[in-house]
């Protein structure tokens, strides 16, 4: 049970990997954002505010930002998948579900400033530092309500192990980006645009099934 979960696991990974993470400075502004979500994981145990404010303004920024601005999106010559094909099998948050989930979090500190006491659930903020820390408390919500939803959801639109292994992969992603993706803000500075070793799976592909 536990190495066909691993296995799965694997699966989910290299499908995220070769479908999403074609451009290096995706693949760069990954690194960082696996970087800063290690540094939240640490501070979480001593200031899960500065972690919440750490995950959402420079790791999911960062991390969004490659996928909506910097990947392609047109046929993926590749994989010989379209982009709609790809966000149709997306398991987890593709990018119409992370519209929904950033404008969640974008417009959380517009509900809390026009109402203070959040429906009753704060006292109200009296304070710039009261209203970040506020509105950390409710990122950081956000961020695990977001993870606990698409799990549960997976449960029922999948299976269980499918959610599990999900949910597994998105805590672990940090520490398997950072290995995956550090050498890309180098090849990046050479002028690499795409990651060519992309290529070589094309090939690779092309030869197994010849």
């Amino acid at each position: 049970m536990i190495k066909d979960f691993l296995e799965q696991l694997r699966i989910q990974r290299w499908d995220d990997h070769r479908y999403y993470h074609h451009s290096r400075i995706n693949q760069s502004l990954h690194f960082l954002s696996a970087a800063s979500f290690l540094v939240a994981y640490v501070l979480i145990f001593f200031d899960p505010v500065v972690a919440a404010l750490i995950g959402w303004l420079v790791s999911m920024t960062s991390r969004q930002a490659g996928h909506f601005f910097f990947e392609p999106k047109g046929y993926d010559q590749i994989n010989h998948a379209t982009h709609e094909h790809k966000e149709e099998i997306k398991v987890g948050y593709n990018l119409q579900r992370k519209v929904v989930l950033m404008a969640i979090w974008a417009l959380s500190p517009v509900v809390l400033y026009f109402d203070p006491t959040l429906f009753g659930l704060f006292t109200p903020w009296a304070s710039p530092a009261d209203f970040m820390r506020q509105v950390a408390k409710i990122w950081l919500a956000i961020g695990i309500g977001g993870l606990l939803f698409r799990t549960v959801h997976l449960f029922f639109i999948r299976d269980v192990e499918t959610g599990l292994v999900w949910m597994t992969k998105i805590l672990t992603d940090p520490f398997h980006d950072l290995k995956l993706y550090h050498k890309a803000p180098l090849f990046l500075l050479k002028g690499e645009l795409i990651d060519p070793g992309l290529d070589i799976l094309e090939h690779g592909l092309e030869e197994k099934h010849a």
